[in-house]
């Protein structure tokens, strides 16, 4: 359920995709610092996103640089990193190891096995580091199992789950932080939204297959406008909460993400089944 949280880069400044590319190369140096060489491949660009959220909200000192790197090696690249970056980079390794551990458990998959295994050391140190947030975490990802367990028809069961989980990771400081509601909220409105997308782009696979989906007794008889229409109002609310945050730091950046690369996935499929149409209706 990750790969969503992402720019346009198409849409963004030069000085907007440098500034993304380098908070992405810095946690792409924390994992390695932090977890071994190996981690780096779990990365995703939706840490990148709560880094730049984060940064923005509590303006934590950073550090800036260039290296290379061995997926990059002929040319030093520009990094930022911050505390921030390194609570991400955590998250991120926790959030990997229980992606894999769910894959192994869930179809026994022999390479998310022994991706788990690799892992675990790494996730033990998270856990020691972050004993709170990562039982809630467990809980979380056991309830949404068991709740796609059983075939729950509703799809907001999952999806509150999911954002709950969501929400968890966007506190970064304790409890008495006066941001932490307000970002615990955005974080849970954007996973809620994240859950019914991923469910929603899953479900022609998901059919053909004959395993659950969340929204395949939703969408019964649902056109897909009438479905991005859910989807629309969803990250709307989430955008909402997003304005009311204190953000002038990388402000239009995060509005890029969320506007308009979160989109980024539900319209290429839309548009490949479109061409696939086309090409049936040509024969």
């Amino acid at each position: 359920m990750f790969g969503y949280v992402i720019a346009n880069s198409a849409s963004l400044t030069p000085e907007q995709l440098a500034r993304y590319k380098n908070c992405y190369c810095g946690l792409c140096r924390a994992l390695r610092l932090r977890h071994g060489r190996l981690s780096r491949m779990t990365l995703t660009y939706d840490m990148t996103f709560l880094v730049l959220l984060l940064e923005a909200m509590y303006e934590p000192e950073t550090e800036s640089g260039e290296e290379r790197c061995f997926l990059h090696p002929a040319k030093k690249h520009a990094y930022t990193s911050s505390a921030v970056t390194d609570y991400a980079a955590d998250m991120n390794l926790v959030l990997a190891y229980q992606n894999c551990l769910d894959d192994w458990l869930d179809e026994r998959r022999l390479l998310s096995r022994a991706e788990a295994a690799a892992m675990r050391a790494q996730y033990e140190r998270c856990r020691e580091r972050y004993p709170d947030k990562c039982a809630f975490i467990e809980a979380r990802l056991a309830e949404l199992a068991e709740i796609e367990r059983r075939g729950e028809t509703n799809p907001d069961m999952g999806a509150k789950c999911f954002g709950e989980l969501m929400g968890e990771l966007f506190v970064i400081y304790p409890e008495d932080d006066v941001w932490s509601p307000r970002l615990r909220r955005f974080g849970a409105e954007l996973g809620e939204f994240i859950y019914i997308m991923d469910a929603a782009l899953d479900l022609e696979a998901d059919k053909k297959r004959g395993s659950y989906n969340a929204v395949a007794a939703f969408a019964e008889g649902k056109t897909p406008e009438e479905l991005r229409e859910v989807l629309t109002m969803l990250i709307g609310e989430c955008t909402e909460l997003f304005e009311l945050l204190p953000i002038v730091q990388d402000a239009e950046l995060m509005r890029n993400i969320l506007y308009s690369g979160v989109w980024t996935r539900y319209n290429a499929e839309a548009a490949r089944r479109q061409g696939k149409g086309e090409k049936a209706g040509e024969s």
